[in-house]
């Protein structure tokens, strides 16, 4: 038996909420679907993205994420050059594994976020 039905949101550790949900809201893009000390936002169908500063909760911050979320996307060259219209700036070039191409990037606090498109079966 499944104990487990799905991944609800992941969550992102940040030192400032307002400059967080401006980058995923607004650079990014993202539908947020929460709001105050808890901003959320939307990851396709089942999934959400959760921004948390851990001193809300009694913890400090002790380092971003360092293994890259993936963010879908319809195409990694087309939303890459309109992320760097925005001021992302991105480490290296696309990256094309022979599957799927992948495009990586940070947002403020230094977690790893990437675009991602699978291309292959």
């Amino acid at each position: 038996m499944t104990l487990v039905e799905r991944t609800d949101f992941v969550s992102v550790p940040v030192t400032d909420l307002e400059r967080s949900t401006r980058f995923y809201g607004e650079t990014l893009g993202l539908d947020q679907v929460g709001e105050g000390g808890w901003p959320e936002f939307q990851l396709g169908e089942n999934v959400s993205l959760y921004l948390i500063d851990p001193t809300n909760i009694g913890q400090t911050f002790t380092a971003p994420h360092s293994s890259h979320i993936a963010l879908r996307v319809p195409s990694v060259q087309d939303a890459r050059a309109e992320l760097e219209g925005r001021g992302v700036e991105f480490e290296g070039e696309i990256l094309d594994t022979g599957v799927c191409h992948m495009a990586f990037f940070h947002d403020p606090d230094g977690n790893a976020l990437m675009l991602h498109r699978r291309y292959a079966p």
